[in-house]
């Protein structure tokens, strides 16, 4: 091998070096920036909705995700420094301008689901809930402060009875009940008290909730019936269920909703479950051949 040869082998090999450093490079500078880019288009779509509805445009969107720290899976709920920002939130925005309130979540913290719904009861301008897929336990008790509950056709609610140590107070009190108290420790007694103490006190506040356009009599059933454990905690409330509860629900969602939800992916390395592929076009009807009667076309 002559010296040229060499040396242009010598070159290509340090070409090749940098362009894999070069490559290694950018998709590092991809992976920084992804979520600066994230939160700017989700930024821009609430912008864009806010102009759409003439309203303040709030979202709290809480999914599920697994963090890389030992594998741990953890999901993300309703806690006090959700409540601090959506307080602040809304006192930065005028008391006669309707506010927009996005929701997604399986519940969280009562004292903080509390604090959201009484500042929404609270404000002058119409308050909107929107639900395009789920808002369960302390995200029911905060769509009930609003003025109308907007749901896609086949999102839920669920009831609002307390947990006590991850247990339904409903069903300590129930089996505190069923036995001799000689045969129940101190400990779960002290639980049962605070399960009759937690019930009382989320029906009484739903109560006062529901009064702002229900008779009391009304308000206080529907609040009884919500959060006295009649059913499971994880029950699903549909929007037909909802609306015979006496609920003021429509199912008018923005298409920008669902645009934001798609800026919220769920986080981990593992393969998606669920898959699809968008539809292709349906082809034109051969030229002479009218479409079937009564045929559905497309729609996006």
């Amino acid at each position: 091998m002559n010296t040229t040869t060499a040396s242009r082998l010598s070159g290509f090999g340090r070409f090749i070096k940098w362009l894999l450093w070069t490559v290694v490079a950018i998709i590092l500078l991809q992976q920084a920036c992804a979520p600066y880019q994230l939160a700017a288009a989700r930024d821009d779509l609430i912008d864009q909705l806010q102009e759409q509805r003439k309203a303040r445009v709030m979202a709290m969107i809480h999914r599920e995700e697994s963090v890389s720290l030992f594998g741990v899976p953890v999901s993300t709920f309703i806690d006090i420094e959700d409540s601090e920002a959506v307080l602040r939130g809304i006192r930065s925005t005028p008391a006669d301008q309707p506010i927009d309130f996005i929701l997604h979540t399986p519940g969280g913290l009562v004292l903080a689901a509390e604090q959201i719904a009484h500042a929404l009861l609270e404000h002058k301008g119409k308050v909107t809930v929107f639900v395009p897929h789920y808002a369960m336990s302390g995200g029911t008790l905060i769509a009930l402060a609003a003025d109308e509950i907007v749901m896609d056709p086949n999102a839920v609610l669920g009831p609002v009875d307390p947990q006590i140590d991850d247990m339904p107070a409903a069903s300590i009190v129930a089996a505190v009940a069923r036995k001799p108290p000689a045969q129940v420790s101190d400990e779960m007694l002290v639980r049962a008290d605070v399960a009759a103490k937690a019930r009382r006190q989320v029906a009484s506040f739903v109560t006062q909730v529901l009064i702002k356009r229900l008779p009391r009599d009304k308000a206080a059933a529907l609040a009884l019936t919500l959060s006295e454990g009649q059913w499971t905690h994880d029950f699903p409330i549909t929007v037909e269920a909802a609306r015979q509860l006496g609920l003021p629900v429509s199912v008018d969602m923005p298409p920008l909703i669902y645009q934001l939800m798609d800026l919220y992916p769920q986080d981990g390395t593992q393969r998606p479950s669920v898959l699809y592929v968008p539809l292709r076009p349906r082809p034109a009807a051969a030229a002479g051949q009218g479409a079937a009667p009564g045929a559905a076309t497309s729609r996006h």
